[in-house]
């Protein structure tokens, strides 16, 4: 069982990384854990928002809609790359999703189709939003793609997980019947999965020695923002 990271340890992982980081409002404070477990946690998640706009899809995903309260995840990726941190704990992003492939995810082996949902994913995995329509034209930006991998990897990283496969980081398409993301130009599990291996089998502040397969900013391994 993998009890879930601190929020002091989630920046911590995500900086060493060479993740850029912005605290949005009391995200360390924020959370759905009144209304169900939080842990143990078995993987990471990625989703894409089916917005645009950085500022109003972190605010959402702060806040929540009406039918759903927020945090809808834990952190939320711009087109630039920029991951910003809107929960800490229980989130609602995940739903319920094919309990077979949360047993994958536990042993890391392939994953089958997903074609129930009779198991809740929100105890067991961290979720990124990234900004997207998912129309499946809206582009993916290589640094916003960089950022889910190197994000992930960071995850991955600190709880010791992707040693014996590489399906800890999975998308929502591939947990709940019906969904599709992430989705559109630039994007692919495969692709997100095969580069956060390629991370793990070296140090946490490695960058490809291509250029164009490393467009994170280099202006230091490191940044941390917050908002005013």
């Amino acid at each position: 069982m993998a009890t879930p990271l601190s929020a002091d340890k989630v920046l911590s992982a995500l900086k060493a990384e060479g993740v850029k980081v912005v605290e949005y409002k009391s995200w360390r404070t924020h959370n759905r854990n009144s209304a169900g477990a939080w842990g143990p946690v078995h993987g990471v998640m990625v989703h894409h928002t089916v917005t645009s706009g950085t500022s109003a899809s972190v605010e959402l995903c702060y806040a929540g809609r009406s039918d759903l309260p927020g945090p809808l995840c834990h952190g939320v990726i711009d087109k630039a790359g920029t991951v910003h941190m809107v929960g800490h704990g229980r989130a609602n992003h995940a739903g319920k999703g094919d309990g077979a492939v949360l047993n994958a995810v536990i042993a890391e082996k392939k994953l089958p189709a997903d074609k129930t949902a009779d198991t809740d994913g929100n105890p067991h995995f961290y979720g990124f939003e990234c900004v997207n329509l998912g129309d499946g034209k809206d582009p993916w930006p290589p640094e916003q793609v960089e950022a889910i991998v190197r994000a992930a990897a960071a995850l991955l990283r600190a709880h010791g997980w992707g040693k014996s496969g590489d399906t800890s980081v999975i998308g929502h398409l591939e947990w709940q019947p019906g969904k599709i993301d992430p989705r559109g130009p630039g994007v692919s599990m495969s692709d997100i999965r095969k580069r956060v291996a390629a991370r793990l089998k070296q140090s946490a502040g490695w960058s490809p020695s291509s250029p164009e397969e490393d467009d994170m900013p280099k202006r230091s391994l490191y940044e941390t923002n917050s908002y005013t």
